[in-house]
């Protein structure tokens, strides 16, 4: 019997297993497709020993946003188990002044509205403007934002609060790497992508049109097809 390899698909902040629906519905016959949402703890280090606690010794890192800078953590405590790294709308940079105290403003928000309160900003900071008419993707961000809850949140929050620069470390991989973003993305920009392609020696860096922070709902077919691809093609 052939073991399927194996695929660890790390959520975005305030997501769930939703946010990878369509690209495991595609891989799910070929690979080990297995979804991490991080609620419960409040540091990088604790996000990445969920994931490496329970995937095989060698797998292949597929991260978003959030679950990015937990694959730089990964690489800092585990680098030989990743078999290849996939970067999606995230950044080896550190939080500067500013995000911060975006960080702590939100904080405090859902600590005195609750989830609800924190939820119609999101769609707006995350998404292509066009796709701000989607009610559908709009609804399907809230439900996700709720999944993740108020601790969750806090959770999330906190540990990306304590996460330095990554460039360093990302400067060790050795391993077959995809680094892909929206091309409008407005959190993580095209420019930091390019950045930390420059630091994998081979890495591959694919841009996707009409699209904002979130590319796997926002043009789910696209980056299934280039994932898809790519992973054929770097077995």
């Amino acid at each position: 019997m052939t073991t399927r390899p194996a695929l660890a698909f790390a959520c975005a902040h305030m997501t769930d297993e939703r946010l990878y629906a369509h690209q495991i519905a595609a891989l799910q016959p070929a690979y080990d497709c297995r979804v991490f949402v991080f609620r419960e703890h409040d540091s990088m280090a604790g996000m990445a020993q969920q994931v490496l606690s329970a995937m095989p010794q060698r797998f292949t890192w597929i991260g978003l946003s959030l679950g990015g800078y937990v694959a730089f953590e990964a690489i800092r405590c585990a680098l030989p188990r990743l078999k290849r790294l996939v970067l999606i709308d995230t950044t080896a940079v550190a939080d500067h002044p500013a995000r911060r105290q975006g960080r702590q403003k939100d904080i405090a928000t859902v600590q005195h509205g609750g989830i609800e309160a924190l939820i119609p900003e999101l769609p707006s900071r995350w998404l292509l403007p066009d796709h701000l008419e989607d009610v559908a993707l709009q609804e399907l961000m809230s439900d996700m934002a709720r999944s993740v809850g108020a601790m969750g949140q806090f959770n999330q929050q906190t540990a990306m609060l304590g996460r330095p620069d990554s460039h360093v470390d990302l400067a060790q991989v050795r391993v077959p790497t995809l680094v892909m973003c929206g091309r409008q993305d407005p959190v993580t920009p095209l420019a930091d992508h390019e950045a930390m392609a420059a630091c994998v020696p081979g890495a591959q860096l694919t841009v996707i049109e009409r699209c904002g922070h979130l590319a796997t709902i926002e043009q789910p077919e696209l980056v299934t097809n280039e994932l898809t691809q790519w992973l054929r093609s770097n077995n």
